[in-house]
């Protein structure tokens, strides 16, 4: 029995097919070894590396520090190239290659970075990366960094110090011959604060940028001072022509009693305290000390005590200024 031609020609599609599902993918050639820059000059870096197996061409990949744009370069079947598109003087690049074959893109290989010299004669080689880039402190003006001292193999002349904003700007905000700088706080739409360094040398040479650190954006909140543990009420009970009597009431807000009490107050006049009672005085120009009398010496928890003075004055009588108990500040009622 003949069978129809359609059945025919399904059966050698289904053949096909199942032929084509069975048949391995092509796997993309390996990732070149070995990358590293064999010539640079201010406006070309030269890159070489070892040849990937069955790779047709290569792709190179590059960018600059603290940028966000990615070039790519293709190149024939070949181990060393040279790139030129947008490459300037003193700029810092990173670069990777990646072979490609009938599979397609390998793994990309190692990366290299590197800066780019000053000039193409003279002092062409850049200063060492000061190693160790920190922030020691948060000063009031701004976070206080430090770093190690770099090398050169003719002399490092000083260091430069970046803002950074997290995206692509970054703005110096300091120069010194020293090996630490108090900068500005820096500021950014984004929220992110990022400071790093470079070395430089007398032929204008730079070196690869620090490591970030990140910065903070004000000056860190400061721990409030604790709440008053006393409280101070002073009230005048008579008053003449240089002359006054006071009354010093001491209040202990503390949940455990004081044992054994010292007050300073701060005169608000011109006073001059020439006796006491229920405590000891003596004074020091503007500033008054009580001690606690032996039979009061002791202030219980929300308890008071009471001191008198008598003093002379002669252009102000004036109320304390400020308190404290045993060195603890107190409010003034």
């Amino acid at each position: 029995m003949t069978r129809p031609r359609m059945w025919l020609a399904a059966t050698l599609l289904a053949a096909t097919l199942l032929t084509a599902a069975a048949a391995p993918a092509l796997a993309a050639a390996p990732a070149p070894a070995n990358l590293h820059v064999s010539a640079i000059t201010p406006v070309s870096v030269t890159l070489s590396w070892t040849a990937s197996e069955g790779a047709t061409d290569y792709q190179i990949n590059y960018r600059q520090a603290f940028n966000d744009v990615i070039w790519s370069q293709t190149v024939g079947n070949v181990t060393t190239a040279t790139v030129t598109g947008y490459i300037l003087p003193t700029r810092q690049y990173t670069f990777s290659v990646s072979a490609r074959d009938a599979g397609g893109y390998s793994p990309v290989s190692n990366s290299v970075t590197v800066v780019t010299p000053a000039a193409t004669t003279g002092d062409t080689t850049p200063p060492a990366t000061p190693a160790n880039f920190r922030i020691t402190e948060v000063t009031a003006t701004g976070p206080a960094l430090a770093w190690d001292p770099a090398t050169d193999n003719v002399g490092v002349t000083g260091y430069d110090v970046y803002f950074f904003d997290g995206w692509y700007t970054s703005t110096l905000v300091g120069t010194t011959t020293g090996t630490a700088l108090t900068v500005p706080f820096g500021s950014s739409s984004t929220g992110m604060r990022y400071y790093y360094a470079r070395s430089r040398d007398a032929a204008g040479n730079v070196s690869i940028a620090t490591s970030l650190v990140q910065g903070p954006a004000t000056t860190p909140p400061t721990t409030p001072p604790p709440a008053p543990t006393c409280k101070v009420a002073y009230k005048t009970t008579s008053e003449w022509p240089g002359g006054f009597v006071a009354d010093v009431t001491i209040t202990n807000q503390r949940t455990t009693a004081v044992d054994g009490w010292t007050l300073t107050l701060t005169a608000g006049g011109d006073q001059v305290v020439t006796q006491a009672w229920n405590a000891t005085v003596t004074q020091s120009g503007a500033t008054i000390t009580l001690t606690g009398a032996r039979w009061n010496s002791t202030i219980a928890a929300g308890g008071s005590v009471t001191a008198g003075l008598l003093g002379r004055w002669r252009t102000s009588n004036a109320p304390p200024t400020s308190a404290a108990l045993n060195g603890a500040p107190c409010t003034i009622a």
